[in-house]
């Protein structure tokens, strides 16, 4: 860049300078040819005056004038028969001038200007003729400037224009180094065609990644915004209307910022069209001063949807290991059978365990649209069958996801909690009926929807919650399970009042608790 620039100064100062000094120097030609003229008519007028002088003093008189126009190197005075009257050089006055004079008949020319050689050399000669009163021809004055003297004022021009033009291009190529070394160091150091490169690359990374960006400058000027902003901006719309929802944005989310130069996580947002998002702003700085701020745009939506995904990935996991624990204990029991000889009764067991499996899997799946909420079930009901628990699924069980409007991750939370509790219950009632089987171990789920509720109940047949306690189910930090504990119901009832639900219970000790939890959506 700098090489470009000071080339191209160069070359449009030699042509200026050059072109200048042409000008000059035909200026100055015709300023020679003037000056003689305008001298030769001088003279002419003080020769009518001092004609009649003595030659001495017309000679001296002469002098005086000759001494005071010092862009004239010689003046000569020659009469009708060519004798020099006065010559600058007083030793040819008197001589006859012998050289080529000029057609004097022809009156309406009155000066000639003509280059010749004479006794100084080369020279630029001014004829003028003289005329008296009558209009007859008395003689010529010829006033003369060497070439010399006229070279000397060309050199003199050109060793000028050539000093300015150095001296020009010294001085832009400082300032243009000066300019170009700034330039570079707002561009951090690169070449323009190399920034360019880098901006056009960024550009196309910034357009291709699934967030939205909003960068902005230290006076909340919208610098950068890719699509993806403005497509969740909805900037869709007229230019007045995105010009002001754009603002909007910058003076909510990031005039703090740009305030306080402190990063903000996580902030929430609802555009009009309900799409839900989570906004990061982070300060741009150089050194210790804020330069703008950028916002990253998240659509929560997509976060959610990768959560449930997750969430219902590790349920599937647990629900592999539950069942592959499960599935080790029946293999034991099929071992023993074959091994002491009961084969129909191997059959049958096989059967029985296949058909329960079948129908259970197959309620969750037809029941409950949720892939999450299906997965932790399926989870559970491996677990229950660890501890030796049978899990029933109430008839009529219906989850439809799009009748409720409820955050997967929150729903599974819930639920999740309320089995863990119901099974706990039940391993803490290890009393023995009168004829020393187990007591009666199962779980009763159910859930059931329709648009804009939903019922969710756990019932489990534990040991029951005693009455003196029963006050007490929902405090942060009260168990009777021992010390650390307490806290999964505390934290149900919290979530399930922060959506707007309702939880309550059921309990008779010795018995069991139900656990039911309501939703209701306008």
């Amino acid at each position: 860049m700098q090489r470009t620039h000071l080339f191209l100064i160069v070359v449009i100062t030699i042509l200026l300078s050059f072109g200048g000094a042409f000008i000059n120097l035909h200026a100055n030609a015709q300023a020679v040819d003037q000056n003689l003229l305008n001298t030769a008519d001088l003279i002419s007028r003080l020769y009518r005056f001092t004609k009649n002088l003595p030659c001495d003093e017309f000679c001296k008189y002469f002098n005086g004038v000759c001494n005071e126009l010092p862009n004239v190197d010689v003046i000569s005075i020659v009469d009708s028969k060519n004798i020099r009257l006065y010559h600058t050089n007083n030793g040819l006055i008197g001589n006859e001038f012998d050289g080529t004079l000029p057609n004097f008949q022809d009156k309406d020319i009155a000066f000639h200007v003509v280059d010749e050689n004479g006794p100084s050399g080369p020279q630029r000669r001014t004829y003028s003729a003289i005329y008296d009163d009558n209009g007859e021809y008395n003689g010529f004055i010829m006033t003369i400037i060497l070439k010399t003297s006229i070279h000397s004022v060309t050199e003199k021009t050109i060793l000028l224009f050539m000093a300015v033009t150095i001296a020009a291009i010294l001085i832009e190529i400082l300032i243009s180094s000066t300019f170009s070394r700034r330039i570079k160091q707002k561009l951090l150091g690169y070449e323009p065609d190399t920034f360019s490169s880098m901006f056009t690359i960024r550009d196309n990374i910034l357009e291709s990644i699934h967030d939205g960006i909003v960068a902005v400058d230290e006076q909340k000027n919208i610098q950068f915004m890719n699509g993806v902003a403005k497509k969740v901006l909805d900037s869709d719309k007229n230019e007045k209307i995105n010009l002001i929802a754009e603002n909007v944005f910058v003076e909510k989310f990031l005039s703090k910022t740009l305030q306080t130069g402190q990063t903000s996580s996580g902030l929430q947002e609802k555009t009009d069209n309900g799409t839900e998002l989570l906004i990061d702003c982070i300060p741009v700085k150089k050194g210790n001063d804020i330069n703008g701020a950028v916002a990253i745009i998240h659509d929560r939506t997509e976060y959610i949807k990768l959560m449930e995904d997750l969430s219902g990935t590790k349920y599937l996991v647990d629900s592999m290991r539950a069942n592959n624990h499960d599935f080790t204990n029946k293999l034991h029991v099929i071992l023993g059978l074959i091994q002491i000889g009961e084969y129909d009764k191997a059959v049958s067991y096989i059967e029985n365990i296949s058909i329960i499996q079948r129908e259970t899997l197959s309620k969750v799946m037809h029941s409950v649209d949720n892939p999450s909420f299906a997965a932790l079930l399926i989870g559970k009901i491996a677990r229950a069958s660890e501890c030796n628990v049978k899990f029933i699924l109430k008839e009529g069980l219906h989850f439809k996801d799009s009748d409720i409007q409820l955050p997967s991750e929150a729903l599974v939370t819930i639920v999740g909690n309320l089995i863990d509790n119901a099974l706990d219950a039940m391993n803490m009632k290890v009393s023995l009926d009168t004829v020393g089987n187990a007591s009666s171990r199962e779980l009763i789920f159910g859930a059931f929807t329709k648009p804009g509720e939903l019922l969710i109940s756990v019932t489990d047949k534990g040991c029951g919650i005693p009455d003196e306690i029963k006050g007490h189910v929902f405090e942060n930090g009260f168990s009777t399970k021992g010390t650390g504990r307490g806290v999964g119901l505390y934290h149900t009832k919290q979530l399930v009042e922060s959506l707007g639900g309702t939880i309550s219970f059921e309990s008779q000790s010795g018995t069991g608790t139900c656990f039911i939890v309501s939703f209701r959506q306008d």
